[in-house]
């Protein structure tokens, strides 16, 4: 059985179920569920979906009965499904209600940050979340046009965003904000470090976890919790000595993160970002 943490259309899905193994397909978003089983449903006896977040993924492994699992994907982040449904709220370029909720059953929307968060915090979200340098004007001008009327849509917002920054490049001058926006909604980076050790303690020995990551943040803590679990030893300023690393349980086979082509960047231009590591549960 291999777990496939965040499903999304199914196309990873597929292509480990093409191997003849086993899948359990996990996604919080109950859209990529139902498009999911749509297009595995020729795998029906070999495949089990279930709407979850990754970092209870031990919870429904209880529930089936599941011990332990013989590799995981995780591929963070938004799909192209969810940017193409203006209704969700992610794109810039499509209006939509200020959403951006990979799962509808969540209290927290973008809009609700956007509109009772203060400038602070709304500075620290877009420059920590978004790596935006123009987060404190951005701020500025959404709290004064807050006071006038509530935005409540994402073009009006991405609009507001371009008249503070401007257009350079062919990059839009929202996609900082909107990512910074939804990591926030989605609680994304709290999600990857509860569920990375929720996964591994899952996988058989010589199984593998591999993760693709599109944000800098999510890249360096996938590359520290897996560097510090192939650790032999830790040490600290107040040990005499270095010791045994008792949480020592993976072997990092990607040195250095895997990164696409040129080639694939021109098929697939959201992939530029993409950053691949691996590991390996050791015995």
């Amino acid at each position: 059985m291999v777990l496939d943490a965040t499903c999304g259309g199914g196309g990873h899905s597929e292509a480990l179920l093409n191997t003849g193994v086993h899948v359990l397909a996990l996604d919080q978003d109950p859209d990529a569920i139902g498009q999911a089983t749509d297009r595995l449903s020729s795998f029906a006896e070999r495949v089990t979906l279930r709407q979850a977040n990754f970092r209870f993924a031990d919870r429904v492994l209880d529930q089936l009965g599941i011990r332990q699992i013989g590799g995981v994907v995780l591929d963070l982040g938004v799909s192209s499904r969810q940017l193409e449904n203006a209704e969700r709220g992610f794109s810039f370029v499509r209006n939509g209600p200020l959403d951006m909720r990979m799962d509808p059953r969540g209290e927290r929307t973008a809009a609700a940050i956007i509109n009772n968060y203060s400038e602070e915090e709304l500075t620290r979200l877009f420059r920590q979340l978004g790596e935006e340098p123009a987060a404190r004007r951005i701020a500025t001008a959404i709290v004064k046009q807050r006071k006038t009327a509530p935005l409540r849509e994402t073009l009006p917002l991405a609009r507001l965003i371009e008249k503070v920054v401007g257009r350079h490049g062919r990059r839009h001058p929202a996609t900082q904000v909107f990512q910074a926006l939804r990591m926030e909604v989605n609680d994304e980076l709290a999600a990857l470090q509860e569920g990375l050790p929720v996964l591994t303690a899952r996988l058989q020995p010589g199984a593998r976890i591999a993760v693709i990551s599109f944000h800098s943040l999510e890249d360096r803590i996938v590359k520290n919790f897996f560097r510090h679990r192939s650790r032999e030893y830790v040490d600290r300023p107040e040990w005499s000595e270095a010791r045994p690393n008792e949480e020592r349980d993976l072997q990092v086979i990607t040195r250095k993160p895997i990164e696409p082509s040129e080639i694939e960047q021109r098929v697939n231009p959201r992939a530029r970002s993409a950053k691949l590591r691996v590991a390996e549960k050791l015995g």
